[in-house]
This record gives structure tokens, sequence and C-alpha cells, in this order.
């Protein structure tokens, strides 16, 4: 009998196999980061041509094989289409996914990170704050999620609302992070704190990282 699962969940990275199939990277809110391959999905007429592209969320049917996870089914509820469609959006929609997949790992509880992933593609998507502003707090927040936020650096002299921000980043619901704006001052001193957290806690350059830098 075969034994089958539904996870919920965002595609973090695709990748071709063979001929016709992808190899998909999936962060899940009930198993963590998974790999599942999607058989066919590179054909023109295939149902999963879309269903298994980076950004897209929601619920996955899937086999359970003795050594990976097949794709029979996917409910797809958000494809992020505004993103794909907006060249810098996309970069930074490939960042945060790139992060995601360094961050997390299999059969952990990744529900957090799977809501900061979501939240983050949705703020992204609706143009009221920039995507720098979106960027630092993703940053932080993911740090303290992993339980590796330091506290602000003790030689580090800043704003009192910078501090406060940082504070409601580290803090807040999920759901209420992206509620807010800062001042242009408050905004480069997020960018100095978040690089030195980057720099000190993440031992891996990502390629869309440096592709964003290049251009902002």
């Amino acid at each position: 009998m075969q034994d089958f699962i539904v996870v919920m969940g965002m595609i973090l990275k695709a990748e071709p196999v063979g001929d016709y199939d992808r190899r998909l990277v999936i962060l899940t809110k009930e198993k963590g980061k998974i790999t599942a391959f999607a058989k066919g999905a590179r054909k023109p007429n295939s149902r999963f041509v879309a269903a298994t592209s980076p950004f897209s969320f929601g619920e996955f049917k899937l086999y359970v094989g003795r050594e990976a996870y097949n794709i029979l089914e996917t409910n797809i509820s958000n494809y992020f289409d505004e993103l794909r469609s907006d060249f810098m959006g996309a970069y930074y929609g490939m960042y945060f996914s790139e992060v995601m997949n360094y961050y997390t790992r299999e059969n952990s509880d990744e529900k957090d990170m799977l809501k900061l992933l979501y939240q983050s593609m949705r703020a992204l998507s609706n143009e009221k704050i920039g995507n720098d502003l979106i960027r630092y707090i993703f940053e932080i927040k993911a740090l303290a999620i992993n339980g590796e936020y330091p506290g602000i650096p003790e030689h580090k002299k800043i704003l009192e609302s910078t501090e406060y921000t940082i504070s409601y980043i580290v803090n807040s619901q999920i759901e209420r992070l992206y509620s807010f704006t800062v001042s242009d001052e408050v905004l480069m001193e997020l960018k100095q704190i978040a690089t030195i957290f980057r720099n000190r806690f993440i031992d891996q350059k990502f390629k869309s990282m440096e592709i964003i830098d290049s251009m902002t």
C-alpha cells in the first residue's frame, strides 16, 4: 500500500532532472524543508508546469517513497505572479527563498519560518513599503526565529527610534511585521545592523543578494 501525505508549503527551489522532471525544495508547515520530485513537470502540457515553480504556495499531495517524496497532486493558493513580472521583486523573493533554504532543516518545526516567508512575499507584492525595508525586517526576524538574535551590538550607537524598530521586529507577531515605514536615517541604521548580523551568522553568499546589491 502506498503512503500519502498532504503538506502545506512554498517552493524554495526548482531545478531540472532528466529530460522532463523537476527536483523541488519545499518549505512545509508539517515536515520542515523537504525535497520532492515532480515527474513530467517540464512537459509543455503538464499540469505541474506552473504549480512546481518557485514562489508557489499551497498544498502538495506527496507519495512517500523509500528515498524521496514524489508529487501526485497540487492545490496552489498563491503563485505570487506579481513578483514573477517584477524584476526586482523577483530577485528579492529569490533572496528570501535562498535564506530559508540555508536556515531550515528537514523534520524540524519551521512553521514560523514558513509564515515569515509567506508574509514577506506578500509585502513585496503590495508595494506599500520599500523592498529594502522588507529585506532588513526579514533578515532580523529570521535571525530571531532561529534563536540567534544577539541584541544590538554594544559598540554601535543608534537612534532611539531605530532601537525601538528593532525591538518591534524581534518581538512582534509575524502577521504585523510589515505594517510600518521608517525615516531614511532609521532605514540606513537598520541596513548597518542587518549587515553586521548577516556577516556574523551567515557563512554563505547568495547570488540573488549580489545582484540586488549591484543594482541598488
